[in-house]
């Protein structure tokens, strides 16, 4: 009965843990989009650049704990793709002018494959 109780905690924690992550994915997928409407070299794009980073920093960081329960390959995969993301926004920091677009694309799939 414990064991069936404790499984069923982990599940909820697993589960509000995705909602969390999600809700971080809108977040930055609304500075995003505010930060495309905006035009280069808003300050709403500098913001949501940073934002993204600091993001996939702290994903990339839990991925690479060792308690983390994802398969090796996809939290590898993950974490290249943020690095990816990370240097991406850099770009676009240092040339604003460049398209956040496809930040976009990528961090919306990912956010979508958390559903």
């Amino acid at each position: 009965m414990y064991k069936f109780a404790y499984a069923e905690i982990l599940d909820e924690a697993g589960s509000a843990g995705r909602d969390r992550e999600r809700q971080a994915f809108d977040h930055v997928m609304d500075l995003l989009t505010e930060a495309q409407a905006a035009g280069t070299d808003s300050p709403e794009l500098r913001s949501a650049l940073l934002t993204v980073q600091k993001l996939w920093r702290f994903l990339i960081s839990d991925l690479a704990d060792s308690q983390n329960e994802l398969p090796q390959t996809l939290r590898v995969n993950l974490a290249s793709l943020g690095l990816w993301i990370i240097q991406e926004a850099d770009r676009i920091l240092n040339d604003p002018s460049r398209d956040i677009s496809l930040l976009l694309d990528v961090n919306r799939s990912i956010r979508d494959g958390l559903k």
